[in-house]
């Protein structure tokens, strides 16, 4: 999830780096969503303490 998020900074970086500020801005918005949404999870999943699914 953080990859993503990493990967979509980086492209909206460099797509602000011309003046493509609506592709920017809105690249910007995902990799927003994405950190947050990563890091809810992380909360969830990994602070009750870790727990494995039964296979």
């Amino acid at each position: 999830m953080f990859s993503r998020a990493l990967v979509f900074f980086l492209i909206a970086v460099l797509a602000g780096i011309p003046g493509f500020a609506g592709i920017a801005g809105t690249l910007a918005w995902a990799v927003k969503v994405l950190s947050f949404t990563g890091l809810i999870l992380t909360v969830v999943f990994y602070l009750p303490g870790k727990r494995t699914l039964p296979v």
